[in-house]
Protein backbone atom coordinates (compact mmCIF):
# COMPACT_ATOMS: atom_id res chain seq x y z
CA UNK A 1 0.00 0.00 0.00
CA UNK A 2 2.76 2.19 0.69
CA UNK A 3 5.08 1.23 -2.56
CA UNK A 4 1.73 1.94 -4.47
CA UNK A 5 0.89 5.60 -2.88
CA UNK A 6 4.77 6.57 -3.28
CA UNK A 7 4.17 5.52 -6.96
CA UNK A 8 1.34 7.67 -7.28
CA UNK A 9 2.95 10.66 -6.23
CA UNK A 10 5.95 10.14 -8.10
CA UNK A 11 3.70 9.92 -11.08
CA UNK A 12 1.63 12.88 -10.13
CA UNK A 13 4.69 14.94 -10.46
CA UNK A 14 6.38 13.28 -13.26
CA UNK A 15 2.94 14.11 -15.01
CA UNK A 16 3.40 17.84 -14.07
CA UNK A 17 6.59 18.02 -14.79
CA UNK A 18 6.26 16.24 -18.58
CA UNK A 19 3.45 18.66 -19.15
CA UNK A 20 5.84 21.32 -19.07
CA UNK A 21 9.06 20.40 -20.17
CA UNK A 22 8.39 17.17 -22.22
CA UNK A 23 8.08 13.78 -22.11
CA UNK A 24 11.69 13.67 -23.67
CA UNK A 25 12.95 15.88 -20.59
CA UNK A 26 12.04 13.54 -18.06
CA UNK A 27 14.52 11.33 -16.93
CA UNK A 28 14.97 9.50 -13.63
CA UNK A 29 17.35 11.79 -12.45
CA UNK A 30 15.56 15.07 -12.86
CA UNK A 31 12.76 13.26 -11.27
CA UNK A 32 14.43 12.53 -8.30
CA UNK A 33 16.16 16.12 -8.42
CA UNK A 34 13.00 17.51 -8.09
CA UNK A 35 11.20 15.23 -5.25
CA UNK A 36 14.00 14.87 -3.43
CA UNK A 37 14.72 11.11 -3.66
CA UNK A 38 17.40 8.60 -4.95
CA UNK A 39 18.21 7.44 -8.22
CA UNK A 40 18.22 4.13 -6.51
CA UNK A 41 14.30 4.92 -4.79
CA UNK A 42 12.84 5.73 -7.99
CA UNK A 43 14.41 2.82 -9.83
CA UNK A 44 12.60 0.82 -7.73
CA UNK A 45 9.55 2.36 -9.00
CA UNK A 46 10.86 2.66 -13.04
CA UNK A 47 13.26 0.50 -14.20
CA UNK A 48 14.58 2.89 -17.06
CA UNK A 49 13.84 6.50 -18.71
CA UNK A 50 11.52 4.31 -20.90
CA UNK A 51 9.52 2.56 -18.30
CA UNK A 52 9.35 6.09 -16.70
CA UNK A 53 7.57 7.58 -19.40
CA UNK A 54 5.11 4.74 -20.28
CA UNK A 55 3.68 4.93 -16.68
CA UNK A 56 3.56 8.80 -16.95
CA UNK A 57 1.62 8.70 -20.08
CA UNK A 58 -0.57 6.13 -18.85
CA UNK A 59 -1.47 8.77 -15.20
CA UNK A 60 -1.77 11.83 -17.48
CA UNK A 61 -4.45 9.57 -19.44
CA UNK A 62 -6.01 8.73 -16.35
CA UNK A 63 -5.86 12.34 -15.15
CA UNK A 64 -7.19 13.83 -18.61
CA UNK A 65 -10.52 11.08 -18.70
CA UNK A 66 -11.54 12.25 -14.95
CA UNK A 67 -10.97 15.91 -15.73
CA UNK A 68 -11.86 16.32 -19.14
CA UNK A 69 -14.55 13.69 -20.42
CA UNK A 70 -16.02 12.00 -17.59
CA UNK A 71 -17.56 15.33 -16.67
CA UNK A 72 -19.73 15.62 -19.86
CA UNK A 73 -21.01 12.02 -19.38
CA UNK A 74 -23.60 13.55 -16.74
CA UNK A 75 -25.30 15.21 -20.04
CA UNK A 76 -27.86 13.41 -21.98
CA UNK A 77 -27.21 11.17 -25.21
CA UNK A 78 -27.12 12.97 -28.19
CA UNK A 79 -26.49 16.28 -29.68
CA UNK A 80 -26.25 17.59 -25.41
CA UNK A 81 -23.64 15.10 -24.81
CA UNK A 82 -21.63 16.09 -27.90
CA UNK A 83 -21.61 19.46 -26.82
CA UNK A 84 -20.72 18.66 -22.81
CA UNK A 85 -17.58 17.17 -24.13
CA UNK A 86 -16.48 20.15 -26.11
CA UNK A 87 -17.42 21.91 -22.87
CA UNK A 88 -15.35 19.94 -20.66
CA UNK A 89 -12.41 19.76 -22.24
CA UNK A 90 -12.12 23.92 -23.13
CA UNK A 91 -12.95 24.07 -19.11
CA UNK A 92 -10.35 21.59 -18.64
CA UNK A 93 -7.40 23.80 -20.04
CA UNK A 94 -8.49 26.67 -18.55
CA UNK A 95 -8.31 24.81 -15.41
CA UNK A 96 -4.60 24.23 -15.77
CA UNK A 97 -5.59 20.67 -15.12
CA UNK A 98 -1.98 19.87 -16.92
CA UNK A 99 0.42 22.93 -15.53
CA UNK A 100 1.98 23.33 -19.37
CA UNK A 101 -1.21 22.95 -20.75
CA UNK A 102 -2.72 20.28 -22.45
CA UNK A 103 -0.88 17.09 -21.97
CA UNK A 104 -1.52 14.65 -25.35
CA UNK A 105 -1.55 17.76 -27.62
CA UNK A 106 2.38 18.67 -26.51
CA UNK A 107 2.64 14.63 -26.39
CA UNK A 108 1.48 14.33 -30.01
CA UNK A 109 3.34 17.34 -31.14
CA UNK A 110 6.70 15.87 -29.40
CA UNK A 111 6.24 12.01 -30.58
CA UNK A 112 4.29 12.52 -34.16
CA UNK A 113 7.38 12.05 -36.13
CA UNK A 114 9.05 9.33 -34.10
CA UNK A 115 8.61 5.25 -33.15
CA UNK A 116 8.56 3.37 -30.61
CA UNK A 117 6.67 2.13 -27.59
CA UNK A 118 6.10 6.04 -26.20
CA UNK A 119 4.31 7.13 -29.20
CA UNK A 120 2.38 4.34 -29.38
CA UNK A 121 1.35 4.81 -26.19
CA UNK A 122 0.77 8.50 -26.88
CA UNK A 123 -1.78 7.40 -30.61
CA UNK A 124 -3.59 4.76 -28.09
CA UNK A 125 -4.57 7.88 -25.89
CA UNK A 126 -5.19 9.69 -29.05
CA UNK A 127 -7.25 7.12 -30.61
CA UNK A 128 -9.44 6.68 -27.65
CA UNK A 129 -9.90 10.12 -27.28
CA UNK A 130 -11.42 10.20 -31.16
CA UNK A 131 -13.37 7.07 -30.73
CA UNK A 132 -15.43 8.83 -28.20
CA UNK A 133 -16.34 12.04 -29.50
CA UNK A 134 -16.96 9.51 -32.90
CA UNK A 135 -19.64 7.52 -30.49
CA UNK A 136 -20.45 10.57 -29.20
CA UNK A 137 -21.72 11.83 -32.74
CA UNK A 138 -23.18 8.67 -33.79
CA UNK A 139 -25.80 8.60 -30.61
CA UNK A 140 -26.54 12.35 -31.69
CA UNK A 141 -27.42 10.88 -34.90
CA UNK A 142 -29.36 7.64 -33.51
CA UNK A 143 -31.33 10.56 -31.42
CA UNK A 144 -32.38 12.38 -34.81
CA UNK A 145 -30.04 15.30 -32.97
CA UNK A 146 -27.85 15.77 -35.98
CA UNK A 147 -28.32 14.20 -39.70
CA UNK A 148 -27.58 10.38 -40.38
CA UNK A 149 -25.09 10.94 -43.06
CA UNK A 150 -22.81 12.71 -41.16
CA UNK A 151 -19.24 11.02 -41.00
CA UNK A 152 -18.33 10.93 -37.46
CA UNK A 153 -14.90 10.78 -38.20
CA UNK A 154 -14.69 13.74 -39.85
CA UNK A 155 -16.60 15.69 -37.16
CA UNK A 156 -14.55 13.91 -34.52
CA UNK A 157 -10.81 15.44 -36.60
CA UNK A 158 -12.46 19.03 -36.76
CA UNK A 159 -13.31 19.24 -33.11
CA UNK A 160 -9.73 17.75 -31.94
CA UNK A 161 -8.61 20.36 -34.87
CA UNK A 162 -10.09 23.37 -33.23
CA UNK A 163 -8.99 21.87 -29.74
CA UNK A 164 -5.44 21.77 -30.27
CA UNK A 165 -5.53 24.64 -31.89
CA UNK A 166 -7.45 26.48 -28.91
CA UNK A 167 -4.71 24.94 -26.92
CA UNK A 168 -2.08 26.66 -28.90
CA UNK A 169 -3.14 30.36 -28.45
CA UNK A 170 -4.13 30.06 -25.08
CA UNK A 171 -1.50 28.33 -24.07
CA UNK A 172 1.35 29.89 -26.24
CA UNK A 173 0.02 33.12 -27.32
CA UNK A 174 -1.71 33.89 -24.28
CA UNK A 175 -4.80 34.66 -26.04
CA UNK A 176 -7.62 34.85 -23.50
CA UNK A 177 -10.03 34.94 -26.19
CA UNK A 178 -8.62 31.59 -27.46
CA UNK A 179 -11.40 28.82 -25.65
CA UNK A 180 -14.57 31.48 -26.40
CA UNK A 181 -13.71 31.35 -30.44
CA UNK A 182 -12.79 27.94 -30.05
CA UNK A 183 -16.49 27.30 -28.55
CA UNK A 184 -18.07 29.33 -30.94
CA UNK A 185 -16.46 27.37 -33.98
CA UNK A 186 -17.72 24.11 -32.24
CA UNK A 187 -20.81 25.44 -31.99
CA UNK A 188 -21.35 26.94 -35.59
CA UNK A 189 -20.00 23.03 -36.96
CA UNK A 190 -22.46 21.13 -34.16
CA UNK A 191 -24.97 23.59 -35.82
CA UNK A 192 -24.23 22.62 -39.32
CA UNK A 193 -24.81 19.53 -38.88
CA UNK A 194 -29.02 19.39 -37.29
CA UNK A 195 -31.52 18.48 -39.32
CA UNK A 196 -32.50 20.58 -41.90
CA UNK A 197 -36.47 19.70 -41.68
CA UNK A 198 -38.07 18.60 -39.14
CA UNK A 199 -38.17 19.19 -35.15
CA UNK A 200 -34.72 20.04 -33.98
CA UNK A 201 -33.28 19.10 -30.12
CA UNK A 202 -30.91 21.84 -29.49
CA UNK A 203 -28.04 21.38 -26.99
CA UNK A 204 -28.54 21.59 -23.26
CA UNK A 205 -26.95 24.73 -21.92
CA UNK A 206 -26.97 23.43 -18.37
CA UNK A 207 -24.38 20.80 -19.84
CA UNK A 208 -21.62 22.87 -19.17
CA UNK A 209 -19.90 22.49 -16.10
CA UNK A 210 -19.92 25.86 -14.42
CA UNK A 211 -16.41 27.40 -13.54
CA UNK A 212 -15.07 30.66 -13.26
CA UNK A 213 -13.48 32.03 -15.51
CA UNK A 214 -10.43 33.63 -14.69
CA UNK A 215 -7.74 35.60 -15.73
CA UNK A 216 -5.12 34.35 -17.66
CA UNK A 217 -1.72 34.58 -16.07
CA UNK A 218 1.09 36.87 -17.61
Amino acid sequence: MKGDRTRATILERAVDLASLEGLEGLTIGRLADDLGMSKSGLFAHFGSKEELQLATVEAAGERFIEQAFRPALAAPRGLPRLTAIARAWLDYVQRGVFPGGCFFAAASFEFDGRNGPVRDAVVMRMNQWLGAIEKAVEMAKDEGHIDTDVDAAQVAFEMNAIFFGANFSYNLRQDNKALERAERAIAARLESLTPKRGRRTPPARSARPRTARAPRRA
